[in-house]
């Protein structure tokens, strides 16, 4: 567990050195960095002393040494446009995308895994084709689609949901809906697939054979052994959520990291773009931490980094 613990802080401290440098390296490589700050036609004398309040006009090499290691001790310094702290200005929006993926991960988890379960358990050739077009649909659609398309039926044409903003419950049902699309579907696939596989092992012709009732069967010994490539995908999705919801808070003007992060790119205001790159990564790191507990808890024989079978017990 401890050679485990020490894996899983290496590649967390590679992950976070390469994506800060991608970051880096795609700011200078997009021109100069005041021109998404500095007001247009700023004279020279404005930009360089920009320049210099900022330490651009130090070499590169030093300047990306100085990034990567403000990095690990969690000093991004100010916004260059706004002035204020960069990890206050993520953090200060992290609880708004927090709750937008919680809600969109039960929305996908709970439907992917009832839609998937009812599809293998009924044997019913209708609901395994619906279940088999739905998850074509929910990866075939883009997220700003959906979106687009939820906003003029539920908020527009019917007036049922708000479409923009954060006010109260009701904001987070249009953008978590349409976040939860794609992983719901893949989860609802996925979960049909590894049921139908399970159902035919040696083990579960035993069970019915004891006398257990199909409802018993299925959800003590099919359900648990078709969730552990299932708990794979959740921890996958984890990424794709974050990520997803940059595109997703930009169409409902949600007040999240993700319409934060859209518009520090169209600044290029670094030291924001970077706290949300490290503060993405953690929180993908945690889930799938949390996503490898949950499967070794179900299956106390899971292996662990080394190679070892971990026991509960």
């Amino acid at each position: 567990m401890f050679i485990s613990l020490l894996r899983r802080i290496a590649i967390l401290t590679l992950t976070v050195v390469a994506a800060t440098s991608a970051v880096f390296v795609l700011i200078h490589a997009s021109g100069d960095p005041t021109d998404g700050f500095l007001a247009p036609g700023s004279g020279p004398e404005v930009r360089e002393a920009a320049r210099h309040r900022l330490g651009l006009d130090k070499p590169i090499v030093e300047q990306y040494l100085t990034f990567v290691g403000r990095t690990f001790v969690g000093d991004f310094g100010d916004s260059w446009r706004n002035r204020q702290p960069a990890l206050g200005a993520v953090i200060a929006r992290l609880p708004a995308t927090l709750r937008l993926s919680a809600a969109a991960i039960a929305i996908s988890v709970v439907g992917g895994l009832a839609l998937g379960l009812l599809s293998a358990w009924l044997r019913s050739g209708l609901l395994r084709s619906s279940v088999r077009l739905l998850g074509m649909l929910g990866q075939a659609f883009p997220a700003f689609w959906l979106g687009t398309l939820g906003i003029m039926v539920f908020a527009v044409e019917l007036r049922w949901l708000p479409p923009s903003g954060h006010q109260d419950w009701r904001s987070l049902i249009l953008p978590a809906f349409t976040l939860a699309a794609y992983p719901g579907s893949l989860i609802a696939r996925l979960t049909q697939v590894s049921l139908l596989d399970v159902a035919t092992r040696p083990y579960i012709a035993h069970a019915h054979a004891k006398g257990l009732t199909p409802t018993t069967v299925w959800l003590r010994h099919c359900l648990p052994n078709a969730l552990l490539p299932t708990l794979g995908i959740i921890g996958l999705q984890a990424g794709f959520l974050v990520g997803g919801a940059i595109v997703v808070e930009s169409v409902f003007a949600y007040p999240g990291l993700g319409r934060l992060a859209m518009q520090a790119t169209s600044e290029r205001d670094l030291p924001v773009i970077q706290a949300f790159v490290v503060v993405t990564i953690v929180l993908v790191s945690l889930v799938n931490i949390a996503v490898d507990v949950l499967a070794r808890l179900i299956d106390p024989m899971q292996q662990d980094a080394s190679g070892r079978a971990v026991s509960s017990g």
